[in-house]
């Protein structure tokens, strides 16, 4: 992120505010899709969100900062806007889920196969566990940074990701099992 744009926009330069949100904006999106797993509630966490970035960025202390900080408006969106929605639809979207399974021979089936299992596992998640994988997976942050974007101690993050990826690991378990017993795995 370059921090003269966000310097820039802290001063009130608008057209550096659009350049930072055409950088970072694409991922905001889809982070908040993956936190509350429904694009139109994503949208509006991610306006929400872009607007609070405008309203409290002259109050950033540290320029070089700006994702983390970024990204901690914008989950606190998200949990405002999943709060406000109780009823999550469910729509997860695998950046490559070919790569992930069987390489360039997997087919169609294989693919949506794996899209379902791993949105089963996804749905087990709380909004909070959904977070932090989403932030370390998808949008590739240190654990450091996902504590700085949650404002969360480094400990409770590692505690969320933990937690989260034995939770789907025993998700996708059991539907492997529940799949063997019905005969089609």
């Amino acid at each position: 992120m370059d921090r003269t744009l966000v310097e820039q926009a802290q001063r009130g330069d608008e057209l550096a505010f659009e350049s930072l949100v055409a950088e970072i904006g694409d991922r905001l999106y889809s982070t908040a899709v993956h936190i509350l797993r429904d694009t139109s509630a994503a949208e509006d966490a991610t306006q929400v969100a872009l607007i609070d970035m405008w309203r409290h960025l002259p109050r950033l202390r540290d320029a070089g900062a700006f994702e983390p900080w970024a990204y901690r408006i914008l989950v606190r969106a998200a949990y405002a806007e999943g709060n406000r929605q109780r009823g999550l639809v469910a729509n997860l979207v695998l950046l490559d889920p070919v790569a992930l399974r069987d390489g360039p021979t997997a087919t169609v089936a294989d693919v949506q196969a794996l899209h379902d299992q791993l949105e089963r596992g996804f749905q087990r998640l709380t909004r909070q566990q959904r977070a932090v994988v989403t932030l370390k997976h998808y949008a590739d942050l240190s654990d450091a940074e996902i504590a700085a974007s949650l404002d969360l101690p480094i400990g409770t993050v590692k505690s969320r990701l933990h937690y989260a990826m034995r939770a789907l690991r025993a998700g996708l378990e059991a539907d492997d099992r529940a799949g063997r017993r019905r005969g089609i795995a």
